[in-house]
């Protein structure tokens, strides 16, 4: 026979998984997030630049010759003076370079446009010009080849970073890690205010309808708090789950496509970056970690945002003490990106460490890899900070149940924690 707290637990996840809501939500993210990556390379191959026409008025005689053409810019020196051109609309945009260009080039250039220009198309024109400018500089000193030699003498470095902290030697990328921490923070700071504010609204919807008095007779609170923030837990778990086996699926056959393309010569941080993706110790690891790490956090704050429910009789009153919970989780995820800089400093272990802060903390240090020594005693102290919590919300919420009408002041629901 299930207890009560196996029944709530139970009806808390049941009623929100057969919604159509978390369905049509579980289904649909991995899509969007798929459609956001693909888009931007779709965009770019379907994109057809158009034509553009770029009347030069060069004053010094020095410039305009010096521009070339792309595929779809055009330059056309011409002698119209400016108002005639306004009034030609044959050209897409008109360059005015002054006399003294080369002695003060930002004080002598104008550019006009017809209509907004596009980002690409200004920075061709710029680029053209900076690259003419600087030649006529360089062939003042009268040496023969100098654009030349100083092209000769430009490195461009690209090279491997490889991790000789494990048992094999393997090749690792700084970027891919950067953006992994950034996307896990950014998926648990959304996950634990969505849930965490869920078990508040469900409280505080139950508590206003008189349904938390009826309950209460025949489970203790503890067990009712214990059993909403669980079951709503095991929701956002399920949902967390379903979502790493439809991007697992999507990655099994795409990372090994992509790791296909590079050839002789590639990038060497693209080449660490799918080195890593093809590691399922390193995918599994991260992934299992940041589950517990997730869960640590949820419980942490949710027995807070519980504790928040208890005390108030509707959100509009709610929204005052919810910032208990959501000013550390804010801080948390503003702290992690100083974290994301160095996650190796001192003050990325400390973050790591205090429960407030360690859920997001760690996830920005877990993907460039962290000593098991200090995951474990995050973990240890995360849970049990919860357990802690948990008694003190716990004070707050069996009283907090039973009040009705009035907002409670900090103060007041400090002394119910001192309750018996």
């Amino acid at each position: 026979m299930k207890s009560a707290l196996q029944i709530i637990i139970s009806r808390e996840y049941l009623e929100r998984v057969k919604r159509k809501s978390f369905i049509i939500s579980t289904l649909l993210v991995p899509f969007f997030m798929i459609l956001i990556m693909v888009a931007p390379a779709a965009i770019m191959v379907f994109n057809t630049p158009e034509s553009k026409h770029v009347a030069v008025i060069d004053d010094s005689g020095l410039v305009a010759q010096r521009l070339h053409d792309s595929d779809e810019i055009t330059f056309r020196a011409v002698d119209q003076p400016l108002d005639s051109l306004r009034a030609d609309e044959s050209a897409d945009a008109i360059l005015v370079i002054g006399a003294k260009v080369i002695e003060n080039p930002n004080a002598s250039i104008t550019l006009y446009h017809r209509g907004a220009p596009a980002m690409v198309t200004d920075q061709y024109i710029n680029s053209q010009l900076t690259d003419a400018i600087e030649d006529i500089r360089l062939e003042a000193y009268d040496i023969s080849n100098l654009r030349q030699i100083l092209d000769e003498v430009k490195v461009d470095l690209r090279y491997p970073t490889i991790r000789i902290d494990q048992d094999e030697d393997t090749a690792t990328s700084s970027m891919l890690s950067y953006f992994l921490s950034l996307a896990m923070d950014m998926l648990l700071y959304s996950f634990i205010l969505i849930y965490g504010q869920m078990v508040m609204t469900s409280i505080i919807e139950e508590k206003s309808n008189r349904v938390l008095e009826i309950v209460v007779s025949s489970v203790k609170p503890t067990s009712l708090m214990l059993g909403k923030i669980v079951g709503i837990g095991m929701v956002a778990v399920t949902q967390i789950l379903i979502w790493a086996v439809l991007l697992g699926a999507c990655s099994a056959w795409l990372v090994p496509l992509i790791a296909s393309m590079p050839g002789e010569g590639a990038d060497p941080e693209l080449i660490g970056a799918l080195g890593q993706l093809s590691d399922p110790g390193f995918i599994l690891s991260l992934l299992g970690y940041a589950i517990l790490f997730f869960i640590g956090g949820y419980l942490f704050y949710s027995s807070i945002f519980a504790a928040v429910g208890s005390a108030v009789d509707n959100i509009q009153d709610a929204s005052q003490l919810a910032s208990v919970a959501t000013l550390p989780i804010i801080v948390s995820i503003i702290a992690s990106m100083s974290v994301l800089q160095n996650p190796g400093s001192t003050l990325a272990f400390w973050l790591s460490v205090i429960p407030f802060t360690s859920p997001c903390a760690m996830m920005s240090r877990l993907p460039f890899g962290v000593p098991v020594g200090e995951i474990l005693l995050s973990l240890a102290v995360l849970y049990a900070s919860f357990l802690g919590m948990i008694w003190v919300c716990a004070k707050i919420y069996r009283v907090g149940i039973f009040m009705y009408g009035k907002k409670p002041t900090f103060t007041e629901i400090l002394r119910w924690t001192r309750y018996k």
